[in-house]
């Protein structure tokens, strides 16, 4: 019996506990985020541009996600302060979050209410928040990596937990996760999806009130990190271990601009307890990203965030070059709703060297949904674009490829056969809501090849061998299938189907179509 199936009756029993939840908004982000968005309707986790974002407004009594320790005087908009992916009550980073309303005793609907809110001093300036989560998910793909082959059988379990203490303007956060794997065909297990036992996050932060009206912090640990595009950062919420970063974060906000300084370092992640888990030396990713608030009406929100970005990697490959890369991301997100319309586009350029060799690059992205009704179906059409250069990585000097920091690829696509790299993408999609608990998305996707003188790089960032020597653009086609349904604020089950069908420069090394299929329960408190 695997260790997935074990925990079933777990699942079932905490299920039924969990089923009389309080009223916060919907709690599992559909997809991992690559450039959707987090706004009015606090829609959920994305990509966010792959799949439009679902509505998710937390009622009038809802716990407001948390900012930095004085949420009450923060004045810049909560949606836009790059603390964390809103999902009303609770977010897919935990430390954002705040549940000082339950120290209120008629806010709370069952024991685990409790645990939200556990006084340290009767002035209700020390507390402590308890969390959790269990993810019980099963996927299944006929042809890995495209390659005529057995099929891949994937039982994955995630279970963590933490612990937010606060005192006053002080504050330390920790959380300990476990990732199980098991299945049929798997591979060389990856420390993202098996790993006995993850320090995930452990942090120390100060943050407050500097001058009336303008708020500032300064956090120091293993964190996680979303202040950015999404199409360029992201936890990675898809995979079982979230992506975490190292180092200090800085910030300060007024009621219409922030900034937020940051210095990191990549985790490495081991298979087994936290002590082979270790910052990674050989990498580091610091910046700045700025936010100024263009409109914030009840039906029309648009923010503007510049960033600033280095990211240096000892050890890269493109191509045939190897070494270490200094790469430098310069652009903007202009992003957030119009009435029924909802955006979010991204310009970025990226420059630097790779062993000597000059980087010119460019990702650029262009999501937008429309809102037809707020009655029946309520159906959103959507579409969206994205283009990641590509170019030089087989040849010598310039080299044109794409680079994503933190990012996923399950924007585009759900089995990750496919990376943003030398890539162009059009996608149009449809979601729809037969009830206030469940949203269908459909979606199809039509991919290109920028350069033809380059590969087709896998989610990986791998190239698909040959591919550099094959004629012709058409990288492949795929449809897409996604349902979410929020069986209760801290339950949600979500399924996903994804056929790729190969186009004619992968057809001509090989590859084949694919079938993916997905289905997860995730449960919160």
């Amino acid at each position: 019996m695997s260790r997935s199936q074990l925990f079933l009756p777990l699942v079932a029993t905490i299920g039924l506990s969990l089923g009389a939840a309080p009223a916060f908004a919907q709690t599992e982000a559909a997809i991992e985020p690559a450039a959707l968005l987090v706004i009015a309707e606090v829609p959920q986790d994305g990509p966010q541009q792959s799949i439009p974002p679902q509505k998710s407004t937390p009622p009038a009594e809802a716990v407001t996600p948390r900012a930095p320790s004085s949420p009450a005087t923060f004045t810049y908009p909560s949606q836009a302060d790059g603390f964390g992916i809103k999902l009303g009550g609770y977010n897919t980073s935990r430390w954002a979050e705040d549940w000082r309303g339950m120290r209120n005793p008629k806010k709370r609907d069952d024991p685990l209410d409790r645990l939200k809110y556990l006084p340290i001093a009767g002035d209700g300036l020390a507390y402590v928040t308890l969390s959790g989560e269990i993810r019980l998910r099963e996927q299944l793909v006929s042809q890995p990596g495209l390659s005529k082959g057995p099929h891949r059988e994937e039982q994955l379990l995630r279970i963590f937990a933490g612990a937010d203490v606060h005192v006053g303007p002080l504050r330390a956060y920790g959380e300990l996760a476990h990732g199980g794997l098991s299945g049929y065909n798997i591979g060389t297990p990856a420390g993202k999806s098996r790993n006995d036992l993850f320090a995930q996050q452990y942090f120390v932060e100060l943050s407050g009130t500097v001058l009336p009206g303008v708020s500032a912090g300064v956090r120091y640990g293993r964190q996680e990190f979303t202040d950015g595009a999404p199409g360029l950062i992201s936890v990675k919420d898809d995979n079982s271990m979230h992506t975490e970063l190292n180092g200090g974060r800085a910030w300060v906000s007024f009621a219409q601009f922030r900034a937020d300084l940051f210095d990191f370092k990549q985790t490495t992640l081991g298979l087994g307890g936290s002590g082979d888990d270790r910052i990674d030396d050989g990498t580091r990713f610091s910046g700045v990203t700025f936010g100024v608030v263009l409109a914030n009406q009840a039906k029309r929100k648009i923010f503007f965030d510049p960033f600033f970005w280095r990211e240096r990697n000892d050890m890269l490959k493109w191509g045939k070059t190897s070494g270490v890369e200094i790469r430098h991301y310069y652009g903007a997100r202009l992003w957030g709703s119009m009435g029924k319309l909802t955006f979010d586009w991204l310009v970025n350029h990226q420059g630097g060297d790779l062993a000597g060799r000059p980087i010119d690059a460019w990702f650029l992205q262009a999501a937008q949904t429309y809102s037809l009704s707020k009655k029946g179906l309520k159906p959103k059409p959507g579409i969206h674009f994205d283009y990641g250069s590509g170019g030089g990585a087989y040849g010598t000097g310039t080299i044109r490829n794409t680079r994503v920091i933190t990012a996923g690829s399950i924007a585009y696509s759900y089995q990750l056969v496919l990376g943003l790299s030398n890539l162009f993408q059009v996608s149009p999609n449809v979601t729809i809501s037969p009830s206030k608990s469940l949203d269908l998305t459909a979606e199809l996707q039509h991919s290109l090849r920028v350069d033809a003188t380059d590969a087709v790089y896998r989610g990986a960032g791998t190239a698909y061998a040959g591919t550099q020597l094959v004629k012709g653009a058409h990288v492949g086609d795929a449809a897409r299938l996604q349902a979410t349904w929020k069986v209760s604020p801290r339950v949600s089950v979500i399924g996903r189907y994804e056929y790729f069908e190969p186009g004619a420069v992968l057809k001509a090394v090989g590859s084949k179509g694919s079938h993916f299929l997905a289905g997860w329960i995730s449960l919160r408190f």
